[in-house]
């Protein structure tokens, strides 16, 4: 790394942009003694903070309890880039492939949920700076520029507004070197997403949902016939219905250990940047902007005209760690820098406020799963794959319907029905996972598809996102 990618880093804070804010609310109490609720939703992120907002709005006398074991959005809700696709599968492609006899009716119901979220937001009074300002694909290498022009026309086709770019009008949008070709995907928004977390978290509130902070559930007992409990350090709790809400964390229940797989990933923002700054690289507009790589890059603008660039990295730790010490990575944020002044050489000198990771919680087919324990009387929605903004709220639409009972055209989707196909365990889960990173990294730099990812492909498993 060069001494000026070293300054660049210095004075980076470690800790994510959205959370170094004066306006982080105040964590709550935690839970002491036992209590008797409707509804227990376990983790306060997007999922589980929809699932009680929405679960109050279908009945308002319904006692909703949410147990969250750190605040509300410090984890992937308070980390994440701020995207918010329209997308339920992780993108047309991969829903395409696993999905294609109800392609379109996963598009419209993303496209109903992205309507719906807007709205709710709108209802509650939650200013997160969500916006339909459009996103542009890019592409670094020829084989990218040609997937990327044949996917404006299956995108077409199955109702997504795309547009292919070349040259000038590429860089009308952002101007790079690297890239000499793009899509610009109209319907898309971004947002704000520590912001959205906590306005989230208010509108439970006054809404009557009773949150407690700080209380780690440490087991979950499905066998009592009248109510399922769920033990923390100082109290126990008693449910009729228990929603998972919990990511990546501890699922409690025994059947969704190898469902999902840790991944770390990590961003950087710049210090603010200045009008003219930004016009050397040909962004003016508020879009956010990704590239077409299978380790791929992610960047937006924050509302202070700091550029956040993410991606890249997707580090998976052996016998699927989960730990805090794992969201600081020096050597990422080193090829991030270096990667950044790349990408943009007009703002190579530019110094870097905030470093910082988040872990995902990763599908062998890389978007959600739903479904139910205990006789119907638990739920769970997870495995979000790092395109969860949006799509958490249609997971938890799914998990209070299958809670409830309820058929609906979401419960029937062959999406829900079928699960994911487990990770092996350990050590063939850590191999197969290198042996990915190595092929997609290698078909990054040379193009083409080598036996390993074609093997993956038929099998049905997900890493040809």
């Amino acid at each position: 790394m060069s001494p000026s990618h070293r300054i660049a880093l210095r004075d980076a804070a470690q800790e994510p942009f959205w959370l170094d804010r004066i306006e982080r609310p105040e964590p709550l109490a935690r839970l002491v003694g036992d209590v008797r609720v409707d509804l227990a939703v376990v983790g306060g992120g997007y999922t589980g903070l929809w699932t009680a907002l929405i679960a109050k709005q279908r009945d308002p006398g319904r006692d909703v309890l949410v147990v969250e074991q750190g605040t509300c959005g410090h984890a992937a809700s308070g980390r994440n880039g701020g995207f918010c696709s329209p997308s339920l599968t992780h993108g047309l492609a991969n829903g395409l492939q696993r999905w294609p006899d109800e392609i379109d009716t996963l598009q419209r119901l993303g496209a109903r949920n992205l309507d719906a979220f807007e709205r709710d937001l709108d209802a509650h009074g939650i200013d997160c700076g969500f916006g339909r300002t459009g996103k542009v694909a890019v592409a670094a290498t020829p084989w990218q520029a040609e997937s990327l022009r044949a996917s404006v026309g299956v995108a077409n086709r199955h109702g997504e507004k795309t547009e292919y770019l070349e040259g000038d009008a590429l860089r009308a949008y952002v101007d790079s070197p690297l890239w000499a070709a793009g899509v610009w995907q109209p319907d898309y928004a971004l947002l704000d997403p520590a912001r959205l977390v906590w306005g989230l978290r208010q509108a439970c509130l006054d809404a009557g949902v009773r949150i407690v902070e700080r209380t780690e559930v440490t087991a979950i007992d499905t066998k009592p016939a009248d109510a399922v409990r769920l033990s923390t350090a100082y109290g126990l709790v008693a449910a009729r219905r228990v929603a998972l809400a919990t990511n990546i964390y501890p699922p409690l229940l025994r059947r969704l250990g190898l469902s999902m797989v840790p991944v770390y990933d990590y961003a950087l923002t710049t210090e603010p940047l200045t009008d003219e700054q930004l016009a050397a690289i040909g962004w003016t507009g508020e879009h956010g902007v990704t590239d077409a790589g299978n380790q791929f890059h992610y960047l937006r603008k924050t509302a202070d005209n700091r550029i956040l660039w993410g991606g890249y990295d997707a580090i998976y730790p052996f016998g699927s760690r989960v730990d805090e010490a794992l969201t600081q990575r020096p050597e990422t944020f080193d090829v991030l820098a270096e990667q950044f002044a790349a990408t943009f050489p007009p703002l190579a000198d530019v110094a870097f406020s905030h470093a910082w990771g988040g872990v995902i919680d990763s599908t062998t087919r890389f978007c959600m799963f739903a479904g139910t324990a205990a006789a119907g009387r638990v739920g769970y929605a997870l495995g979000f794959t790092g395109l969860g903004v949006g799509a958490t709220r249609f997971g938890a639409e799914v998990m209070l319907d299958l809670l409830a009972g309820t058929r609906s055209e979401r419960t029937e989707l062959t999406m829900i029905k079928r699960k994911p196909i487990p990770f092996p365990p350990e050590p063939a889960r850590w191999i197969g996972i290198q042996a990915t990173r190595w092929s997609m990294a290698r078909e990054d730099a040379h193009g083409g598809r080598n036996l390993w990812l074609r093997s993956l492909d038929r099998l049905g498993l997900g890493f040809d996102s």
